[in-house]
């Protein structure tokens, strides 16, 4: 066997793969000889059919398939010694109909080789790392939404601003008939809002659904209907109320503490200010780093300039998936595809330049943390190591779950690499002034 490798250019190469009679015939030769131990053809006993039968009717197929295989394991062989860095798969080429009754076989196959370059984490321009705060107003916002959560609901003859409003809502035409509690809040207008003012059980309000809330999640939730049966709905629905309430506010005492935070975990109201703000910010870390994750890779892709095997990829795309595609469909995915090969490169030669590794210990480990506080969200707040390991080792058996939790490791990583070597500001803000900053004010 022979096999040389063209250089198109730094991108693109033919690699020629040369197989010979004895490279293939003495395999080939002993799974027949096997075959015709087992072969059952009328006439012959079992084991004593004329090998020149055998090798008529299987001897092609034999070889076919043992010409594959040894094509196959050498150029994986070769790609390998000799550390080809390839994009896609071998493409084999276009020829001729092969003699399958020749001794000596030539395959060619096209490579895309990944391109050479260097990634600069460095960036003139520096790019914001946002330090997100649990100010004042957030903290009293969450302490209000907790005593309203454990507070009793008192009655009331009429409803107020603030009141927790039972009632029906109904249309005979689309035979909507949805009993929810409501708080006026929730309605996009003010004038829809001032029609519940005062009014008592028994009363009907009529509205119109056009306009009725922010979000068709909320009118689907009202009126229980799809997504699709809410879009662009525009009826009137009567709304019966039957239940006027309002929620009177828990005390912040230490009932109310032991049962949020377990037995004196938290004594004063100045500690569940502190618990607060600490939780919250925990959470915000992940949002902040999920952002600077995006803007680093966004700043990567757009200033580490490199060509791609364009021409190959598109063409190889064509049979890369489940389904056959033509040239056209091929060229719209390459596009479509591109950017994230893009990233996909550098975020390699990242992972490679700084020896970032996720090892199994780091994946049990991280499954370990994530099961201990889901546990810990279902009052299970000491799990045994044992029990621990038993469901981590039952989560990590889905393999698309063990390779989601490492693609979440090796982030966590490069995030930790770009805080330390890229060009990043730390800007501290509010949540709520993130917001606006961030996806603008909504």
């Amino acid at each position: 066997m022979n096999i040389t490798r063209e250089n198109v250019d730094a991108l693109n190469a033919v690699v020629k793969v040369d197989i010979a009679k004895e490279d293939y015939s003495d395999k080939v030769e002993k799974i027949l000889t096997d075959y015709r131990k087992t072969a059952n053809i009328p006439g012959f006993r079992k084991g004593h059919v004329p090998m020149g039968m055998v090798k008529k009717q299987y001897g092609k197929a034999v070889l076919v398939d043992e010409v594959n295989k040894l094509l196959q394991d050498a150029l994986n062989k070769y790609l390998t010694e000799e550390k080809l860095d390839v994009l896609g798969q071998p493409l084999p080429k276009t020829q001729d109909e092969i003699d399958w009754d020749a001794d000596k076989f030539s395959f060619e196959f096209e490579l895309g080789l990944a391109p050479e370059f260097e990634v600069e984490l460095k960036s003139k321009k520096a790019i914001t790392q946002y330090h997100i705060i649990a100010d004042d107003k957030m903290i009293d916002e969450q302490i209000e939404r907790i005593q309203k959560q454990y507070g009793k609901l008192v009655s009331q003859d009429t409803v107020e601003a603030d009141s927790e409003i039972t009632g029906t809502y109904t249309n005979e035409e689309k035979e909507i008939d949805n009993t929810v509690t409501i708080t006026l809040d929730k309605f996009k207008g003010k004038a829809t809002a001032k029609q519940f003012i005062g009014a008592k059980a028994g009363d009907v309000i009529v509205l119109k659904t056009k306009g009725l809330f922010e979000d068709d999640h909320d009118l689907m939730h009202a009126l229980k209907l799809g997504h699709d049966e809410v879009h662009g709905l525009d009826i009137e629905v009567s709304f019966t109320i039957s239940e006027i309430n309002k929620r009177e506010l828990a005390d912040l005492d230490q009932d109310l503490f032991d049962k949020l935070f377990g037995k004196d975990g938290v004594t004063t109201v100045t500690e569940l200010r502190d618990k607060i703000k600490e939780d919250a910010e925990k959470q915000f870390v992940q949002q902040a780093d999920q952002k600077l994750l995006n803007d680093v890779t966004e700043h990567l892709v757009d200033n580490t300039k490199f060509d791609l095997p364009a021409e190959f990829l598109t063409k190889w795309m064509q049979t890369a998936g489940e389904k056959q595609i033509d040239a056209d469909q091929a060229r719209e995915e390459y596009e479509k595809s591109e950017k994230s090969l893009r990233y996909q490169l550098i975020e390699g030669k990242l992972i490679e330049g700084n020896n970032i590794q996720v090892t199994m210990d780091d994946i049990k480990n991280h499954a370990r943390e994530m099961i201990k506080g889901q546990m810990a969200q279902f009052g299970q707040l000491n799990p045994s190591d044992k029990e621990l390991d038993d469901i981590a080792a039952r989560v990590l058996s889905n393999q698309d779950e063990a390779r989601r939790i490492s693609e979440q490791l090796v982030s966590q990583k490069l995030i930790t690499l770009y805080k330390e070597k890229a060009n990043i500001k730390v800007k501290e803000l509010s949540y709520e002034n993130f917001v606006k900053e961030v996806y603008g004010d909504k």
